[in-house]
């Protein structure tokens, strides 16, 4: 069994799970709202075996999917392991294998494979709906498909020959007005490259429209906005290059002197069609939402001025140091011939990057952002690793665009919280009528719990209490039964 003991950098609460679970009708407290009837998925990284590196990053954390299933007013839970080649093969070798995130240079010699790199994606980041089929994501490789009801891992895809990356995005955008899913990859000629892949899919699964084009410099491309005519992916201030990987070292450093840039890619447009703009030193991770006003794209997101990534060192040898994301509003005129973005401090709140909105209002000027947040006013009673990445994130807010306002709720003095997510409270419910689900991780009891908060008045309705801690998760989803077959 592998020994984490002396050489993983998370202890504690934080320390690998290493185990499947299925629970009926789990401990509630509060009161289940009667509309939440589907299940919540969510993509979290756990340790299968102990790193080669102590500096790794947790991205590499091997893929384990969870479901939190809601029927009449209970709920229960199950866990499971991404069945990737990666996972199957250090199954088979009972140790680690792999080294650093994204550079397989680093890889033991039985599974070192530079020309597919994708083979190695540990599927850890984002449970994906497309065309009525749940997927595990992550922006190094191929999506696995999941079965959306007993989360067995069904294989890696390609959409039937017809997906021209070794990448795929873990954050594709859906359109609701017509239901086509836009997605994209990046390095997707092979580690280090500049191309890019971007195409739409229709509601059936089927790619209708695809181009590729090459972006100024490899760096990652995490996140994508979409409009009703444009695609906007930022890029900005992460490097990497063929020679940096084979000398074995991890994929991404952070350069200062490299300036952001801003692909504005016109649906069903050609790579010559794209705008390109310029700005600052920034990191942008994920993206809240954008819109067009006349010949202005606007576009919502969490901002920093420099890196955010504390895996990955300076180039120019400068020490690391957390700078803070704040809400920002970017804007780009289409109209003239400046390329540089121009840029609104919207809160000077500082906010993790993990923004979510009412996804229903996609494509259009959306009034509420959630996020969650470190409310240092607020008591904080447990400890936490001496990690840099780690705070004690204890409050959603919910930020109002129109009044410029913050209302939050504080999960207690004993939690850290992790992304929230919005479900409307019925279809045609206003923007911002609905719940919020996440995960708030009891570091004291040693147990993870789903919260659900009313996203109106930012009050608790109820908590679904596992009697175990959960991986830490990075993203999430809500599916209704009209949007996957669930049993």
């Amino acid at each position: 069994m592998a020994d984490f003991s002396l050489t993983h950098p998370l202890s504690g609460f934080f320390a690998p799970t290493r185990f499947e679970a299925d629970i009926v009708d789990c401990v509630v407290t509060g009161t289940i709202p009667a509309e939440l009837e589907g299940a919540f998925y969510r993509m979290h990284g756990d340790w299968l075996y102990a790193p080669k590196f102590t500096d790794e990053a947790s991205l590499s954390a091997d893929g384990y999917i969870s479901m939190f299933r809601f029927r009449g007013g209970s709920v229960d839970y199950r866990g499971r392991y991404v069945r990737t080649e990666r996972y199957r093969r250090q199954v088979t070798a009972r140790r680690q294998l792999y080294g650093y995130y994204r550079n397989p240079h680093s890889d033991d010699p039985e599974v070192r494979d530079p020309q597919h790199p994708g083979r190695r994606t540990s599927a850890n980041t984002t449970p994906v709906i497309l065309a009525g089929k749940l997927y595990a994501t992550k922006e190094e490789g191929l999506p696995y498909e999941i079965d959306p009801n007993t989360l067995e891992t069904l294989g890696e895809t390609d959409f039937e020959g017809a997906w021209h990356s070794q990448t795929f995005t873990a954050h594709p955008k859906f359109d609701p007005a017509t239901g086509e899913t836009f997605a994209f990859g990046y390095e997707a000629t092979g580690l280090a490259s500049r191309d890019v892949f971007a195409c739409s899919f229709d509601r059936a699964g089927k790619i209708t429209w695809e181009v590729r084009f090459e972006v100024p410099y490899a760096s990652m491309l995490h996140d994508m906005a979409l409009t009703r005519d444009y695609l906007i992916i930022p890029g900005g201030g992460t490097v990497t290059s063929v020679e940096r990987l084979e000398s074995g070292r991890p994929h991404w450093a952070w350069d200062a002197s490299r300036p952001s840039y801003y692909a504005l890619i016109p649906r069903g447009g050609r790579a010559e069609d794209i705008r390109w703009f310029e700005g600052g030193q920034r990191s942008i991770v994920h993206t809240a939402n954008a819109w067009q006003e006349g010949d202005t794209v606007v576009m919502d997101a969490p901002v920093a001025d420099g890196n955010t990534w504390p895996w990955f060192g300076d180039v120019h040898g400068a020490p690391f140091a957390m700078n803070p994301f704040t809400l920002r509003r970017l804007s780009f005129d289409l109209g003239g011939n400046d390329a540089q973005v121009k840029e609104e401090a919207l809160f000077d709140h500082d906010v993790t990057s993990f923004t979510r909105i009412d996804d229903r209002f996609t494509m259009m000027p959306n009034r509420y952002i959630w996020v969650q947040y470190v409310d240092a006013g607020k008591p904080f009673d447990a400890n936490l690793p001496d990690d840099s990445r780690l705070r004690p994130v204890n409050s959603y807010g919910r930020f109002d665009l129109v009044e410029r306002s913050l209302t939050s709720w504080f999960a207690g003095p004993h939690h850290v919280l992790q992304e929230p997510t919005f479900v409307p409270r019925h279809r045609g419910a206003a923007e911002g009528n609905g719940f919020l689900l996440g995960t708030a991780h009891n570091l004291t009891e040693m147990r993870s719990e789903l919260v659900i908060v009313d996203a109106v008045t930012m009050e608790e309705c109820a908590r679904i209490i596992l009697p175990f801690r959960n991986a830490y998760q990075v993203h999430g989803v809500w599916a209704s039964p009209e949007d996957l077959p669930l049993d």
